[in-house]
Protein backbone atom coordinates (compact mmCIF):
# COMPACT_ATOMS: atom_id res chain seq x y z
CA UNK A 1 0.00 0.00 0.00
CA UNK A 2 1.09 3.66 -1.04
CA UNK A 3 2.30 5.74 2.44
CA UNK A 4 1.46 8.94 2.58
CA UNK A 5 2.94 11.03 5.42
CA UNK A 6 2.09 14.98 6.71
CA UNK A 7 4.21 16.36 8.54
CA UNK A 8 2.42 18.94 10.70
CA UNK A 9 1.73 20.20 14.44
CA UNK A 10 -1.36 21.71 16.73
CA UNK A 11 -2.96 25.14 15.47
CA UNK A 12 -1.94 24.79 11.92
CA UNK A 13 -4.74 25.87 9.77
CA UNK A 14 -3.12 24.30 6.70
CA UNK A 15 -2.44 21.19 8.40
CA UNK A 16 -5.75 20.62 9.37
CA UNK A 17 -6.90 22.04 5.56
CA UNK A 18 -4.71 19.36 4.39
CA UNK A 19 -5.33 16.50 6.47
CA UNK A 20 -8.99 16.48 6.02
CA UNK A 21 -7.93 16.49 1.75
CA UNK A 22 -6.53 13.83 2.27
CA UNK A 23 -8.95 11.68 4.67
CA UNK A 24 -11.26 12.83 1.61
CA UNK A 25 -9.31 12.08 -1.24
CA UNK A 26 -8.59 8.42 0.59
CA UNK A 27 -11.91 7.62 0.94
CA UNK A 28 -11.65 7.17 -3.17
CA UNK A 29 -8.42 6.35 -3.31
CA UNK A 30 -6.85 3.83 -0.51
CA UNK A 31 -3.49 4.53 0.34
CA UNK A 32 -1.97 4.11 4.50
CA UNK A 33 -2.02 8.13 6.06
CA UNK A 34 0.75 8.90 8.68
CA UNK A 35 0.29 11.90 10.46
CA UNK A 36 3.56 13.23 11.81
CA UNK A 37 4.02 16.17 14.35
CA UNK A 38 7.00 18.13 14.11
CA UNK A 39 6.48 19.00 17.52
CA UNK A 40 7.19 15.80 19.08
CA UNK A 41 11.19 16.07 17.42
CA UNK A 42 13.34 18.33 17.66
CA UNK A 43 14.92 17.46 14.46
CA UNK A 44 11.96 17.29 12.25
CA UNK A 45 10.89 20.84 14.20
CA UNK A 46 14.41 22.23 13.03
CA UNK A 47 13.87 20.79 9.50
CA UNK A 48 10.19 22.16 8.73
CA UNK A 49 9.14 25.56 11.29
CA UNK A 50 6.89 27.31 9.37
CA UNK A 51 7.26 25.00 6.23
CA UNK A 52 4.72 23.19 7.47
CA UNK A 53 2.25 20.86 6.43
CA UNK A 54 5.16 18.89 3.81
CA UNK A 55 3.70 15.55 2.13
CA UNK A 56 5.78 12.70 1.30
CA UNK A 57 4.51 9.77 -0.56
CA UNK A 58 6.31 6.57 -0.07
CA UNK A 59 9.24 8.64 1.64
CA UNK A 60 9.60 11.24 -0.96
CA UNK A 61 8.09 14.76 -1.00
CA UNK A 62 5.55 15.51 -2.97
CA UNK A 63 3.62 18.97 -1.62
CA UNK A 64 4.27 21.78 0.95
CA UNK A 65 1.77 23.94 2.15
CA UNK A 66 -1.33 22.65 -0.16
CA UNK A 67 -2.84 19.35 -1.40
CA UNK A 68 -3.35 19.81 -5.70
CA UNK A 69 -5.98 17.30 -5.39
CA UNK A 70 -5.66 15.69 -8.90
CA UNK A 71 -1.98 15.96 -9.21
CA UNK A 72 -2.12 13.96 -5.96
CA UNK A 73 -4.48 11.45 -6.94
CA UNK A 74 -2.04 11.20 -10.35
CA UNK A 75 1.15 10.72 -8.28
CA UNK A 76 -1.56 7.70 -6.43
CA UNK A 77 -1.98 6.17 -9.52
CA UNK A 78 1.48 6.42 -10.81
CA UNK A 79 2.92 4.72 -7.84
CA UNK A 80 -0.10 2.13 -7.80
CA UNK A 81 0.28 1.10 -11.76
CA UNK A 82 4.69 1.09 -11.11
CA UNK A 83 5.94 -2.49 -10.70
CA UNK A 84 7.96 -1.52 -8.38
CA UNK A 85 5.26 -0.89 -5.77
CA UNK A 86 4.63 -2.95 -3.32
CA UNK A 87 0.90 -4.49 -3.76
Amino acid sequence: MILVEIYSKADCHLCDVAKDELKRIQQQHPFELKIISIEQDDALLQKYKERIPVIHINGTFAFQYRVREQEFINKLHELSNSPLSPR
